[in-house]
């Protein structure tokens, strides 16, 4: 046993290592391709991907909500950065808007979470009594009212109603976003792993059960719900930070079937699925597929159906594809081990040797 731990450790650490030197070079020699935005992006929705498994892969509770709380972070990261020097010239119509400082990046991350998970506080009161599908609704609905309300005229001194906020502080190295999600997702882990964790987990397999064992499920779906709108919070502010600009018609209901779409493709209730299923969307939607926008002729061939718009329908192919053949997802709800891929390895090896053995001794 302290053998495979050790070389688990090894393993983990070379991972680490050759990850870290290609993002590094990536940061230093593509900085501007498109492979550096798809990295940025996917270590950004897989933050938000693990906060939503969180909610519906380890406690049980379906929620739609997650754009809303994504928006609250984003406008209170963007509302807390602008240098006072350039508000007048973003809050154009509002005289500069109401807010006249500015704070640290990393301290209006931390608050670009710490609000969202007030709103989920006093929402998750009456909300969370619901269950299923009515949660879900209730949820979705929330998410649609804070969009209006954030591009209501009567905030705009605020939220610069509908227009956009913009100048705010930026992350330039791919690094960043990596380096934020990173602790972000371990955090998760780490309460996935605690008492808190296997009460959630209690909650998600049999409420009846659970509350026979003595857990208070009021409590711990609050505790499930706020912990996964700050998450989804900070998951906004990187996402405002990465598109240089904030506006609420970004944060519509299909901003929350995409990132609901990822967990279900890499698997509900597995972290590592949810990793690996965001980087693999926003890879295939934003990049591998996109020269089917394309209408240059190929091969010397003009294919008619080849143009704008055509991506996303090869890419919902791909999708139902994906959803037919892998039910549970690409992990289940398993999460990524070198002991099961070693394993996996020893058993594709032994079924190999055995067809020549048995034609060695024929």
């Amino acid at each position: 046993m302290k053998n495979n731990k050790k070389r688990n450790l090894l393993l983990s650490l070379i991972l680490a290592a050759v990850c870290l030197v290609f993002l590094l070079y990536v940061d230093k020699f593509q900085h501007y391709s498109m492979l550096a935005s798809v990295l940025k992006k996917g270590a950004i929705y897989s933050l938000v991907a693990v906060s939503l498994n969180l909610l519906n892969g380890f406690t049980g509770l379906f929620s739609l909500g997650q754009a809303g709380f994504m928006m609250i972070g984003a406008y209170t990261y963007a509302i807390l950065t602008i240098p006072v020097e350039s508000r007048a010239a973003v809050y154009q119509y509002f005289d500069g808007g109401i807010v006249q400082f500015c704070l640290p990046m990393i301290v209006a991350l931390v608050l670009a979470g710490i609000v969202p998970m007030i709103f989920a506080w006093l929402i998750g009161l009456p909300v969370l009594k619901l269950k299923s599908d009515y949660l879900a609704i209730a949820t979705l609905g929330f998410a649609e009212i804070m969009r209006a309300i954030i591009q209501w005229k009567q905030v705009g001194p605020l939220t610069n109603a509908s227009n956009l906020l913009k100048k705010f502080a930026n992350f330039d190295s791919v690094l960043f976003p990596f380096i934020v999600s990173g602790i972000c997702i371990a955090i998760i882990v780490l309460i996935i792993n605690s008492t808190y964790g296997r009460a959630f987990k209690a909650i998600r397999d049999d409420e009846i059960a659970a509350e026979a064992m003595g857990i208070n499920l009021a409590k711990h779906k609050m505790q499930a719900f706020m912990i996964s709108s700050f998450f989804a919070g900070v998951g906004g502010a990187l996402l405002a930070m990465f598109q240089s600009s904030v506006q609420a018609n970004t944060f519509t209901s299909t901003m929350t079937y995409e990132i609901l779409l990822i967990v279900v493709i890499g698997g509900i209730g597995s972290i590592t699925g949810s990793i690996l299923g965001s980087f693999l969307y926003i890879a295939c939607s934003e990049w591998w597929l996109r020269f089917l926008d394309d209408p240059m002729p190929y091969i010397g061939v003009n294919i008619p159906f080849m143009r704008g718009g055509f991506r996303m329908l090869v890419f919902s192919v791909v999708i139902m594809i994906v959803v037919l053949f892998f039910r549970k997802g690409i992990m289940g709800d398993h999460e990524f081990s070198w002991d099961g891929i070693i394993n996996w390895f020893g058993k594709l090896f032994k079924k190999r040797e055995k067809p020549a053995k048995e034609v060695a001794s024929k």
